[in-house]
């Protein structure tokens, strides 16, 4: 991920906590390699429980890390919309604004 991408908050946080910060980035990357779900599906899949949980900087940092590895701005749309029925239009319409905070910054 890259460092001049992050919010300087998120930053911060990670400078005062480096241990916590690098054990959970180390919890990450040993349960992706637990099971079949390629980069692209588990970054979706984390997107979803971002927005179920209504959190913006979640919502952020997964559409981020699903562009850098080639998610298309379409596919993350679409993820995010499919949950309409589940978690409702109103949470779902706030999370594509989330997500175009961020697609929006990747084009300037």
């Amino acid at each position: 991920m890259s460092k001049g991408k992050l919010p300087q908050q998120y930053l911060r946080i990670k400078e005062k906590h480096e241990k916590f910060f690098n054990a959970v980035e180390e919890l990450g990357k040993v349960i992706k390699q637990e099971g079949p779900l390629d980069e692209k599906t588990a970054q979706l899949i984390q997107l979803a429980a971002a927005v179920t949980a209504h959190s913006e900087g979640a919502v952020h940092s997964h559409v981020r890390r699903a562009l850098e590895i080639g998610v298309t701005p379409e596919a993350i749309h679409h993820a995010i919309l499919l949950l309409t029925s589940t978690v409702g239009f109103p949470t779902v319409v706030a999370a594509l604004s989330w997500a175009e905070d961020i697609i929006n910054n990747e084009k300037m």
